[in-house]
């Protein structure tokens, strides 16, 4: 092991120990290398005459750049555009992006956080958190209405012994005695990772006030039970709930700084909630309640990260940062972010109007739905992936099979008036198939 990964492991063990216990074999191996990048950053701050460290070409104390490319992106300086950015993120945006969390989950202020790592999209900060504490037969405990991409993310990458719980009651509420009980079933393990998505894709519900608090009392007590939790919360969709009740806050607010045994990981970014899905930045933050030295620990932490970041994707797009960070700075950034969420809110209550219509109870139920860009139905009698081949073949619809009986529907991308008509279609498409069945003698 190199010594750089063995004095960060001697930093969590002696001010974190449960953290360091819940790293993965890779987690303990990782580091930041102190060469070109740690030389350059000192060079950056001291060579005043001539500094000839880092692998760009510049031309008067600037970056070379190409005029066509240039003339695309003329309103960023070359220096916010071309040259590389810091292995975890230009400073400026990091920073930038914690007052953002602060100001969307004021129950942060008086919690013990980390200031967040620059990822290259979600995606990347939750395999960052796969990478850093997931081995192979780990438990990891997810919804049985999630986004498939985490099997590929936790089961396929790093082995995870993926458990199920179910989401929803079968009254409609989120079913946080099956979460509670999920844990504490597992409470002697070596450590349980945990993974909270609200607003949920695929479902598009986030919870109310008092499930939140249910959801993350269970991951309390649990660690008060003996378990050693790392618990992450997958924002992707924060801060776009519609219906009035919902809890308004990320679960991180609730579980940051709760409990020693119970490391909580914050994942978010502007993707969805800023409308530039392929500008590929997230971010990356860690919680923990502890006596030691809690710079120390984030320390280390962040240096860890930066070493998995450098042995992958050796850092995230400049330009995406600097845009970013003009885009935030800007005057009318929260009124032009109100403006679009009011659009999705009306697609929302459009679809939450559209469903009360009778006659589609004799082909689908939808499940509850409050936030984001998603929603899903229930198939009674349909298969999933027959209907949604028999929409595109015969309407031009596209949506998304999920098992045999569910749907996802992105109303995101819906207008308004559409939305009708497309859930005219399911229903015709779905006593289409019916019709066939009769004939063909299947029902």
């Amino acid at each position: 092991m190199d010594p750089l990964a063995i004095e960060l492991n001697e930093t969590l063990r002696a001010h974190a120990p449960m953290v360091y216990d819940a790293l993965s074999a890779l987690g303990r191996e990782l580091f930041f290398p102190r060469g070109i990048l740690t030389q350059t950053a000192e060079a950056k701050k001291s060579a005043y005459r001539y500094n000839a460290t880092i692998g760009i070409a510049t031309l008067k104390g600037k970056p070379l750049y190409l005029r066509s490319l240039r003339k695309y992106i003329k309103y960023l300086k070359p220096e916010e555009t071309f040259p590389y950015a810091p292995t975890t993120g230009l400073v400026d945006l990091r920073h930038i992006w914690r007052e953002h969390q602060l100001k969307l989950n004021p129950g942060l202020a008086e919690k013990s956080f980390s200031l967040p790592i620059v990822t290259n999209g979600l995606t990347h900060g939750l395999s960052i958190y796969a990478d850093m504490f997931c081995d192979a037969g780990d438990i990891l405990l997810l919804p049985d209405k999630m986004w498939g991409n985490y099997r590929m993310i936790f089961g396929t990458r790093r082995g995870a012994d993926i458990r199920m719980y179910p989401f929803f009651t079968p009254e409609g509420g989120l079913d946080a005695l099956s979460f509670r009980a999920a844990l504490l079933s597992n409470k002697d393990r070596r450590k349980v990772l945990v993974l909270l998505n609200f607003p949920n894709n695929p479902t598009g519900y986030s919870p109310y006030p008092e499930e939140a608090s249910a959801m993350a009392e269970a991951l309390v007590d649990a660690a008060e039970a003996g378990a050693n939790i790392v618990a992450c919360v997958d924002d992707a969709y924060t801060g776009l709930f519609y219906d009035e009740g919902v809890y308004r806050e990320s679960l991180f607010s609730l579980i940051a700084d709760a409990h020693p045994r119970l490391t909580a990981i914050k994942v978010d970014g502007p993707t969805k909630e800023d409308y530039v899905w392929g500008f590929r930045l997230g971010f990356i933050t860690f919680s923990l309640a502890m006596q030691g030295d809690r710079d120390a620990v984030y320390n280390a932490l962040e240096r860890k990260t930066g070493g998995l970041i450098r042995g992958t994707i050796s850092k995230s797009s400049t330009p995406s940062q600097s845009l970013l960070i003009h885009a935030m700075r800007s005057a009318g950034y929260e009124e032009e972010k109100g403006e679009k969420f009011l659009l999705l809110k009306e697609r929302y209550a459009e679809l939450k109007s559209v469903l009360e219509e009778p006659v589609y109870a004799e082909a689908f139920r939808p499940y509850p739905f409050n936030a984001g860009y998603f929603m899903c139905l229930e198939l009674l009698h349909t298969d999933a992936e027959r209907l949604r081949r028999h929409l595109l073949d015969a309407y031009g619809v596209g949506i998304i099979a999920i098992g045999e009986r569910d749907i996802r529907i992105a109303f995101s991308c819906l207008e308004r008036e559409q939305i009708k008509d497309l859930f005219d279609i399911l229903y015709t498409a779905v006593k289409d198939l019916d019709i066939h069945d009769r004939r063909s003698g299947r029902l």
